[in-house]
């Protein structure tokens, strides 16, 4: 699982490491339209949640051709789910960005980017959702391959159409979305291959292929607070990037870049925490809540010991790892900032991404929406705000909001998670 999440995060970092080469103003564009997508993961995210929980419940009870059933329900939701979401991202990209306080330079550079990233959700609704359904059946290793290939595809194709290598037409940051498109329903591909091969623990077979109401209003019963969980966070992150852009492309660009880097560290972190939510469900399922609990709290030490080791390289090489991706220095600067602040709260960050994955693992994704609520709008933005414009902070009031927030959201989930409540949950 964590050379999944690690994997995942490749198709952002290629295409910002090829892009940066186009200017500050074309990676803002890819920055822009990022922060519009995080709408499409949150509720993909929220939907994953769901059927992965589910499907770890049914094997854990031994039912697999249960899950397999449950796993083909949530693809075709997802598909469902997905055409709205492109529709209204196509026909709104350009009138987005602008709300979203982007400058006609950066909106005429990435609109079209957009478009065709918006045009592919379906392709990253499903590949979140196909790799959630091998997690929750403990067959991780399937994700990790499908991710692989996707993202080897990717980083070959980056390039070649961004400027244009060999017979392909020089396409610019457009080429990076027709790339990553391409790459992820490549992926799904695979994926539906690998589910009617059979190879794994799941299978889709004729018995499989079923549309039960019972099934279909339990996953969005259980979906629902995990989209929203989802969307709470990233509209909150939406907001934050709104706030950077008033202080220009170039603090958009270094907010971007330092992000990017960010989410590549935090990925084996994350990876711990899905491994930990399977473990809740499967040993849930078994009527092991014993075990359950005993699992998340040892995932969480590993996980806070590896992100404080993170954190201190982090804090060395700062400036090496914003170089990489920029010779701009006031890009540098501000995207060193981020990584610097963000560094110290890495051990708090680890435990709380744990507690709340144990609560979705439960199937208890109403837990994680109000913890999301309590530390993203009712504490991060409003001090983001004030540290920012009334303070004079700036772009560092925005960073200090940000890492204060990650330790009051580890605080949070520990106290609730020591509650217990979750163990109860029936999904």
């Amino acid at each position: 699982m964590i050379l999944e999440m690690l994997l995942q995060s490749v198709f952002e970092l290629a295409d910002i490491f090829f892009v940066s080469r186009l200017g500050a103003e074309a990676v803002a564009a890819v920055g822009i339209v990022a922060s519009l997508l995080v709408i499409v993961f949150a509720i993909g995210v929220g939907l994953t949640m769901a059927v992965t929980a589910m499907v770890a419940r049914r094997i854990g009870e031994k039912e697999s051709r249960a899950a397999s059933a449950t796993a083909f329900q949530g693809i075709v939701v997802a598909v469902l789910i997905s055409a709205p979401l492109a529709i209204g991202g196509i026909v709104f990209t350009e009138d987005l960005m602008r709300l979203m306080g982007a400058s006609d330079a950066v909106v005429e550079l990435g609109a079209t980017y957009g478009v065709i990233l918006f045009a592919s959700t379906a392709f990253i609704l499903l590949l979140m959702l196909i790799n959630g359904v091998f997690r929750g059946a403990g067959d991780a290793a399937m994700a990790m391959r499908v991710l692989a290939f996707s993202n080897g595809l990717n980083v070959v194709l980056d390039p070649v159409l961004i400027f244009g290598i060999g017979p392909f037409p020089e396409m610019g940051i457009a080429g990076a979305a027709v790339a990553t498109a391409v790459a992820r329903a490549a992926g799904v591909a695979y994926q539906i291959h690998l589910l009617i091969a059979g190879t794994g623990r799941l299978r889709l077979n004729r018995e499989a292929v079923q549309w039960t109401r019972a099934v279909i209003a339990r996953i969005f019963r259980v979906a629902g607070p995990g989209m929203v969980q989802y969307v709470i966070g990233s509209a909150s992150w939406l907001l934050i990037i709104r706030l950077v852009a008033g202080f220009g492309s170039v603090a958009v660009a270094g907010y971007t870049i330092g992000i990017r880097i960010i989410i590549f560290a935090l990925l084996p972190c994350w990876g711990m925490a899905n491994a930990a939510a399977t473990l809740v469900g499967q040993n849930l399922g078994a009527g092991r809540p014993d075990r359950a609990e005993r699992a998340v709290w040892i995932t969480s030490a590993a996980n806070a010991g590896f992100l404080a080791i993170v954190g201190a390289l982090t804090l060395f090489f700062d400036n090496h790892l914003m170089g990489f991706f920029s010779s701009h220095e006031g890009v540098i600067v501000i995207g060193s900032k981020l990584l610097r602040y963000v560094a110290y709260t890495y051990p708090f960050l680890a435990v709380g991404t744990v507690m709340v994955q144990a609560f979705n693992g439960a199937g208890d994704t109403a837990t994680p929406t109000w913890i999301n609520l309590l530390c993203s709008w009712l504490f991060q933005l409003p001090l983001a705000y004030v540290l920012a414009h009334p303070a004079g902070w700036g772009v560092q009031g925005i960073v200090v909001a940000i890492a204060s927030a990650e330790v009051m959201y580890a605080g949070v989930g520990v106290w609730w998670f020591r509650r217990g409540a979750w163990k109860l949950k029936v999904v």
